[in-house]
């Protein structure tokens, strides 16, 4: 079995693999160890913290609220959250928000992992800063902003706060069981703690100053994340623990263009609108191209920015997360993956975890084809 072997290599240690097909279950698999200090293995509930997985779930918080009428797209987030509209960022709009163009992705100066578990001082920091360029002019990573400027436009908008929203108006609808933005203590036992993999030093792969601003190192870790109280925090930029179920039933509902099993989120209209290409520039802090529908990355050609996990469907859609997870919907196969894992890694896209296993699902599903 292809996770076995990648558990049995060493560059595994617990992994996760769901997919729908059609709205079906078709996958539920796992493989390996959740906590390596315990010897505790992997099973269907194990939860993983997986990073920007967790967007994806986000955004589609806040496509429910446009679906209501509640949200558009084009106007200034500040309409929503007046504190955020200084320093020229009254002209942001939710759609460069959601896609990486607001101007400010980088951390509050001095950010620790205490300052942030606390929501109110977060928001208030983030909307006090300065665009680092123009907003709306330049694509960067939103890395951890991203959430909290979402997060408080779902807040703002609608008067939940994002963690209560996605769980009473998408997983449970859905349901869906295996998200959480903060877990109870009643879950605790059932989280892998993560670990990152050892990789030689490379001089051209060290964070550059940007990056550094974006993810800090002193709260961009295994070790932070893996701390009780941000387990506890809502954290929708990157700390959003889940399992492999979760990511795709979620993404299985996309892929049904809005509906699983009768019950309809996003009206068609609505999901064509989100896959469509919102931009494609390079990003000035990694360099690379990238396709974002709004709020996800889409598939294509990964010369052009496709996401070469997502599959070169154009339509295909998603949200990886940092050191291998996954989520994505492909609307042209009804497919719906999910990856979760606890040894971070970064290999080549073509080599990592979530590509081989997406690849052998895609490739399978082509053959059977009649």
């Amino acid at each position: 079995m292809l996770m076995d072997d990648l558990v049995a290599s060493g560059d595994e240690v617990g992994l996760q693999v769901t997919a729908y097909v059609n709205g079906e279950l078709v996958v539920d698999a796992w493989a390996g160890v959740a906590d390596e200090a315990t010897g505790r293995m992997v099973n269907g509930d194990t939860l993983f913290t997986s990073w920007s997985t967790t967007k994806g779930f986000v955004a589609t918080c806040l496509h429910i609220l446009a679906e209501r009428g509640q949200v558009d797209y084009d106007a200034p987030v500040a309409l929503y959250w007046p504190e955020f509209g200084v320093h020229g960022k009254d002209t942001v709009t939710v759609r460069e928000a959601i896609t990486h163009r607001a101007g400010v992705p980088q951390m509050p100066e001095g950010v620790t992992p205490e300052m942030m578990t606390d929501w109110a001082a977060m928001c208030a920091a983030i909307a006090s800063h300065k665009p680092l360029w123009k907003p709306g002019t330049t694509v960067c990573y939103h890395a951890w902003t991203f959430g909290w400027i979402i997060g408080e436009l779902v807040r703002r908008i609608d008067g939940r706060p994002i963690a209560q929203f996605a769980r009473e108006e998408l997983c449970e609808p859905l349901g869906i069981e295996g998200f959480y933005l903060g877990i109870p203590d009643a879950v605790e036992g059932r989280v892998a703690p993560l670990t990152e993999a050892v990789t030689a030093t490379d001089t051209e792969d060290q964070p550059n100053e940007l990056m550094l601003r974006v993810m800090p190192p002193q709260v961009t870790s295994a070790a932070v994340v893996n701390r009780p109280d941000f387990r506890r925090a809502s954290i929708p930029g990157g700390g959003g623990i889940m399992n492999a179920r979760a990511i795709a039933r979620h993404y299985a509902m996309l892929a049904g263009d809005g509906q699983l099993d009768g019950t309809r989120l996003l009206s068609v209209k609505r999901c064509e609108e989100i896959r469509a290409l919102q931009s494609d520039a390079p990003d000035i802090m990694f360099g690379g191209r990238t396709r974002w529908g709004i709020g996800y990355m889409l598939g294509g050609d990964p010369e052009g920015g496709g996401g070469i996990e997502i599959g070169r469907g154009e339509s295909a859609l998603g949200h990886g997360g940092n050191g291998g997870s996954l989520g994505y919907a492909d609307p042209a196969r009804k497919l719906s993956v999910g990856v979760t894992k606890n040894r971070m890694n970064w290999p080549e896209p073509s080599r990592s975890a979530a590509y081989v296993i997406a690849e052998s699902i895609r490739a399978y599903l082509d053959t059977t084809k009649t």
